[in-house]
């Protein structure tokens, strides 16, 4: 018989909550008092709301935390669990038996509910009779407070889905916590999450809430935010992929989540969650795979093999290309190839196709002459804008600072449209606040190569701040080619040469810049900029104490 969390002392229940919030934790003591203020002051605009928190068994303080907070806020309930759950899924269903509201949402302690968005949720489910409500959710990374949407496409504009049968793009949202559940519709249906140590356990409980055709709601009201802290001491699950174990977890999750929608009949959502899995969680791993070791590598590889051996070709080409040709290497080379970074910077976004590209017999584009039968499918009609072209950028800084620009031919088509000049914009990372833009004309050569140097102002990358400490700050690169023919594409820059190493630079405004040019996990150039002594004195301090 399952063991019952305990209860804080406290009210045993909140009277006539509409929403219950639920909150889990396990020694997360630094954050989960943020987590819970955030969920106690969504009680706004008429919506009465109780939260719950769940200690899964913190060994850190956190349990003693959540019981003095509970001292001080009667609408919150503490539930200590005597044993760890090993997962996310007990200590969610721990609660959900516990909630009294008429509607609960789910929170985890790391993260927090912006300003009314229970109140927006439970608007738009009242509103429109909808059990199911779910909003925008936007991935904040730490500490640069940089916001970037989640799955953006469906949170545009206020929807409704009457079948979700005919809005197959649902299947891609696969949070459990930016959405509002009619608690009645969950028992109804004996909607609950996977038990025990169980990985990813959310793609598990959307896709039991999809497969029973609710009534469902979007809104583009921001509602959860979701903490993305990339240098703290313990990774969340969904960071902490250096163990093959959670691409092994995934993929269950994900083969588990098909198997619930395809039983329930819902065949036209189990293949668009496959198509997803093809676009997003495999491109998301490979373009990570040339910084694991060898074992992970090959493990990874003989996993994702064994998996996409089930995937049919119609699954392989309803997948966007490139996704869908990365499949395919996967399919045909019984083992990791040696041309890994091919695959790692064709994985990126917006992905690179290195040279060389070949042609098969028949004169179709193929991955290359050992693995010919991986056709590049629609190469060779894909409209300019949507071609993986690889853009070299070389950084030379010195007395003059320039970056030094190969544009790849690839099959033919940019010698078909005529690429004539380059603008490369650059966009500060922690706020997307576009930066300088700097234009040069292209230069073709004989052996189908593009060339131009664009020059570098670097003290205009810096703030306007004092002048003692405007760093550093990080800045990412986009070009834009400009063809003969009017067509035109963007492209990352791809970061080669030697030149990618820190270098101290005198400054009239400054005294000193700090430069990093760096390559990304995806391998685009990307630039960290430092201003001022001061500034110059702490990073190089913070280098020596590593």
């Amino acid at each position: 018989m399952k063991e019952a969390p305990e209860p804080s002392p406290g009210p045993t229940l909140t009277p006539a909550a509409q929403i219950s919030i639920i909150v889990i934790a396990y020694n997360d003591v630094t954050h989960v008092a943020q987590a819970v203020r955030s969920a106690l002051a969504q009680e706004t605009d008429g919506a009465a709301v109780e939260v719950i928190a769940v200690d899964d068994a913190s060994t850190d303080g956190t349990g003693a935390a959540l019981d003095a907070l509970a001292r001080e806020h009667p609408r919150l309930r503490v539930l200590h669990r005597a044993e760890n759950s090993g997962g996310c899924g007990t200590p969610r269903n721990d609660g959900l038996r516990a909630a009294t509201g008429r509607f609960v949402m789910f929170l985890d302690s790391d993260d927090v509910l912006p300003p009314g968005a229970a109140p927006a949720l439970l608007r738009a489910a009242l509103a429109e009779d909808a059990p199911v409500a779910s909003g925008a959710c936007v991935r904040r990374e730490l500490p640069a407070r940089r916001d970037v949407p989640w799955q953006p496409a469906l949170y545009r504009d206020r929807a409704v889905h009457t079948a979700p049968g005919a809005s197959p793009q649902l299947v891609r949202d696969t949070l459990c916590v930016n959405k509002l559940y009619d608690r009645a519709f969950l028992a109804e249906h004996a909607i609950v999450f996977p038990e025990g140590r169980f990985t990813y356990e959310d793609f598990v409980f959307t896709a039991r809430v999809l497969a029973v055709a609710p009534r469902l709601v979007t809104i583009p009201d921001s509602v959860y935010i979701w903490h993305v802290r990339r240098a703290a001491a313990r990774q969340s699950i969904s960071l902490d992929r250096k163990a093959v174990t959670n691409w092994q977890a995934r993929i269950d999750a994900h083969r588990d989540s098909v198997a619930v929608l395809r039983d329930s009949g819902r065949g036209e959502l189990a293949r668009a969650a496959r198509t997803k899995f093809l676009d997003h969680d495999l491109r998301m791993y490979l373009r990570e795979l040339h910084t694991r070791d060898a074992a992970y590598r090959t493990q990874w590889w003989r996993l994702t093999r064994a998996y996409l051996a089930d995937f049919d070709e119609a699954e392989l080409l309803a997948a966007r290309a490139p996704a869908r040709w990365l499949a395919r290497v996967v399919l045909a080379a019984p083992e990791p190839p040696a041309e890994l970074d091919r695959l790692t910077q064709l994985a990126a976004r917006p992905g690179r196709l290195l040279p060389p590209y070949a042609r098969d017999g028949a004169g179709r584009p193929v991955w290359s002459a050992q693995l010919a039968r991986v056709e590049l499918d629609a190469i060779d009609s894909k409209p300019t804008h949507r071609l993986p072209v690889t853009i070299d950028a070389e950084p030379v800084t010195g007395r003059r600072s320039v970056l030094r620009l190969r544009v790849h031919e690839m099959y033919g088509r940019l010698a078909a449209a005529g690429p004539v000049s380059v603008d490369v914009e650059w966009r500060r990372r922690a706020d997307d606040r576009r930066g300088p833009v700097r234009t040069a004309t292209l230069t073709p050569g004989p052996d189908g190569i593009w060339t131009a140097e664009v020059a570098v102002d670097l003290a205009a990358l810096t703030d306007r701040g004092p002048v003692e400490d405007t760093g550093p700050v990080a800045w990412d690169l986009m070009a834009r080619v400009h063809c003969a023919d009017g067509s035109g594409f963007r492209a990352s820059l791809r970061a080669v040469g030697p030149g990618l190493r820190r270098r101290v630079l005198p400054s009239r405004r400054h005294a000193v810049l700090l430069v990093q040019p760096y390559a990304t996990t995806g391998g685009a150039l990307a630039l960290r900029v430092a201003g001022g002594v001061r500034s110059v004195w702490r990073i190089a301090a913070a280098r020596l104490r590593r």
